[in-house]
């Protein structure tokens, strides 16, 4: 049987579960088997600069930091939910990636 990876990721975790759950309305109302979503571990960025443009001043420092949610689902391949999935309107920042896998 074959399977559609649907993994998704963005800085936005809002956005992100508001697509999620999109998906699985798709997948329960053409009632196609899903496995998921599954949370993937959080991607951290961290970056530190320093306050003071120059060298002088006191060394106080800025610390800046973006989270990368990810999440992976699991859906039995059916040729309408795809489609329907493919229609899902994706917010600014919102990455997909669809996988057709084999079992």
């Amino acid at each position: 049987m074959q399977k559609a990876r649907i993994k998704l990721a963005s800085a936005e975790i809002n956005n992100l579960n508001e697509v999620v759950n999109a998906i699985v309305d798709i997948a329960k109302k053409t009632k196609t088997i899903i496995r998921g979503p599954i949370p993937l571990p959080t991607k951290r960025l961290k970056i530190t600069t320093r306050k003071s443009p120059n060298g002088r001043g006191k060394a106080s420092f800025d610390r800046f930091e973006m989270r990368v949610h990810k999440r992976m689902i699991d859906l039995g391949v059916d040729e309408r939910a795809l489609r329907l999935v493919m229609r899902v309107p994706l917010p600014k920042g919102v990455n997909i990636e669809i996988n057709l896998l084999d079992n």
